[in-house]
């Protein structure tokens, strides 16, 4: 489900492919060229690191993985995933799974657990306690970013590659009584034409013509609210943070600012509008799904990191897969949120990730209150080129 609205395109081309000039602001030299060489163990570390975050999982003893393998094998790979299985332990979850209950295969396990462990603490990935470090978190975010650069070109719902220019005379908003002087591109010719059929006329006159009024929207400031309740854990959480990346990379190149806000039962993290994509790309990285989701929070601490500077567009959007679930009576509490939001000039839109009904009524009574838009987000691997689709319509 995608929004009713017409979104105008004002030129379109094939963005440019960044293939190796990668920033190294964020990650050392090293790290890097070793990622974009294709260097098959760094990659791996990374992948699995990335996995760990995403997960919710701060690190890893050898001990604790055996003792949870042992007891209960299916709880342990829903906990870990079948990514983190096979890197770690160099086999396949089913050939895992096969042989748990022969002796000889737990020592040999158990070994190949502690000397990949002990791989990742030797590239200092992991701390000396088999938790994460901040090495580590710069990998992920690293071939995060890489992955995301593959798809990093916006495409239409049609499949072309879009990009939305931004148009020096301001973005098309009202219409108006077309006057000498007005552009012709300006020319609103559907609503023309089905005046002229409202007021029975065979031809189009001068009369029956409507320019659309163009209204220039300033600088663009964005934050992205990111729900990392514990419903958002693996794959949920992964398409978000590439979809915040792709977001946060288009805007910056455009000029705009960006922002960040973390939310669950309370704000974990949040950075204002910059124009630091290397900050943001650690932040969202490092991001763990856990608690539940307080949205009159998020949108309150959204008002305050805003820069109250007049003539800019101020737009919020919010990825979830959940309504409010915080305090005695969420919803109004959220609704009451939004519109002094709206007070403040800040638009929201919202990327409903299998919202309910119930879910999704609310978000479009928020999106409607605040003047932005409601998407349905069937596929995770859209999410991207969704949140993208909903930035053009703000610049």
């Amino acid at each position: 489900m995608f929004p009713d609205e017409h979104t105008e395109i004002d030129q379109i081309e094939k963005i440019e492919s960044f293939s190796g000039k990668l920033s190294m602001q964020f990650v050392e030299d090293k790290l890097m060229h070793s990622i974009l060489r294709g260097d098959k163990k760094k990659l791996e570390h990374a992948k699995l690191i990335e996995e760990s975050i995403n997960n919710s999982i701060g690190g890893f003893t050898p001990d604790l993985m055996m003792q949870q393998l042992v007891q209960n094998y299916h709880n342990a790979k829903k906990l870990y995933g079948e990514t983190i299985l096979r890197l770690l332990s160099s086999y396949s979850p089913d050939y895992i799974e096969k042989n748990l209950g022969i002796p000889e295969f737990q020592r040999e396990l158990r070994q190949k657990l502690e000397k990949n462990i002990e791989a990742l603490k030797h590239e200092k990935l992991l701390n000396a306690d088999g938790s994460i470090s901040e090495k580590g978190e710069e990998l992920a975010s690293l071939i995060m970013y890489c992955e995301e650069l593959d798809c990093i070109v916006p495409k239409g719902i049609s499949g072309g590659w879009i990009h939305k220019k931004r148009n020096v005379y301001g973005s098309k908003e009202d219409f108006k009584e077309f006057k000498k002087g007005d552009r012709y591109a300006d020319l609103a010719v559907k609503h023309s034409v089905t005046r002229a059929i409202r007021r029975g006329h065979k031809d189009i006159n001068e009369r029956d013509l409507v320019s659309f009024e163009r209204k220039s929207k300033g600088n663009v400031y964005i934050v992205y609210g990111l729900d990392a309740s514990s419903s958002m854990k693996g794959k949920k959480i992964e398409a978000a943070k590439k979809a915040g990346i792709a977001l946060a990379y288009k805007a910056i190149s455009e000029k705009d600012k960006v922002g960040l806000l973390v939310f669950e039962s309370e704000v974990k993290d949040s950075v204002a509008p910059t124009t630091d994509f290397s900050l943001l790309l650690k932040k969202i990285a490092s991001v763990r799904a856990s608690r539940q989701t307080d949205f009159k929070l998020m949108i309150k601490n959204a008002v305050d990191i805003f820069p109250n500077i007049a003539g800019i567009t101020k737009h919020l959007v919010m990825l979830t897969d959940a309504m409010p679930t915080v305090g005695d009576n969420p919803e109004r509490d959220a609704l009451d949120s939004v519109a002094d939001a709206r007070g403040a000039g800040i638009t929201i839109s919202i990327m409903g990730v299998g919202l309910e009904k119930k879910g999704e009524e609310l978000a479009k009574k928020i999106t409607e209150i605040s003047g932005g838009r409601f998407y349905v987000v069937k596929s995770l691997e859209l999410l991207d080129k969704i949140i993208l689709e909903d930035y053009y319509e703000y610049i």
